[in-house]
């Protein structure tokens, strides 16, 4: 899933895509590189971001989306309101990925039973103004166990929404309200999200887990472009966990990864059989 951030202020690649045209084009050299399908957001959910207003976000995504529908590309819309994805829904978007899991606006559960869409679950407990914050960051049973049993609370919200199981997707939500070992955990008992019984969506790109584990010996963080190795080794990991879809944001680092990883097995497959 290549990411196209139609911001000013993503913590990656804020307003270097804000035109449309320049949105467009992304989309364009991601697919090129082998994205499967591409999000299209129009609000920042860094922590500390403030919420743009409806009207803006509504501007920056539709004529984005609208034109690489008419291309043919996939898309998921990444969204926590029911007008937005109404709207890109319209525009022909076929995912709405929201990481609020309903929680920010119960309305969006109706827009995806609808329009029947598919619908990501995302883990999330506040907006980004607050999502760090000291009590949003205790998990009493674990973070694993309990993440999963606050999807399994969304996923049936959106069962009762009239969402078909077949249109669901869960995320476990890295990087909101979680620290940088819950982010590990997480990843590491990826197999607890399988047994949910949908397909799974990570995002892990570029985040800051990712620089603190990168960070120099006084503790700077590795720069959120230089982060591109740690998350192939992670890219990898998952596909060979079977996760449905990995967001990120260079395609092509991520795609020669998956190659390279997908050769090596069947050499290594080949080999076995020779060898019997």
């Amino acid at each position: 899933m290549g990411i196209v951030n139609v911001t000013p202020d993503s913590f990656s690649d804020g307003g270097r895509f804000l035109a449309t045209d320049d949105a467009v084009a992304h989309g364009h050299e991601l697919l090129a590189q082998g994205a499967d399908l591409l999000d299209i957001g129009g609000e920042s959910t860094r922590p500390g971001a403030t919420r743009p207003l409806v009207a803006d976000e509504l501007a920056r995504v539709v004529p984005v989306i609208s034109t690489l529908a008419e291309e043919g590309a996939t898309l998921s819309v990444d969204t926590m309101r029911p007008e937005v994805a109404a709207a890109a829904v319209k525009a022909g978007a076929k995912i709405i990925n929201d990481v609020s899991g309903g929680l920010a606006d119960p309305g969006i559960l109706k827009v995806a039973a609808e329009h029947d869409a598919t619908y990501v679950v995302m883990h999330w407990r506040a907006h980004g103004a607050e999502m760090q914050h000291e009590d949003h960051l205790v998990y009493s049973d674990g973070v694993v166990a309990t993440v999963r049993a606050e999807l399994e609370e969304r996923i049936e919200a959106a069962r009762a929404a009239g969402i078909q199981d077949d249109n669901i997707v869960v995320d476990p939500g890295l990087g909101f309200s979680k620290t940088a070992d819950d982010n590990w955990r997480l990843l590491a008992g990826v197999e607890e999200f399988h047994k949910l019984g949908f397909p799974v969506l990570i995002g892990a790109s570029r985040k800051t887990f990712l620089g603190h584990l990168l960070a120099t010996a006084d503790g700077e963080l590795r720069p959120v472009t230089e982060r591109e190795s740690a998350h192939d080794a992670i890219t990898v990991f998952l596909a060979q966990r079977g996760v449905w879809a990995t967001r990120v944001h260079d395609v092509r680092a991520a795609s020669d990864a998956l190659a390279a990883a997908s050769k090596l097995e069947e050499v290594a497959e080949r080999s076995e059989e020779t060898i019997r």
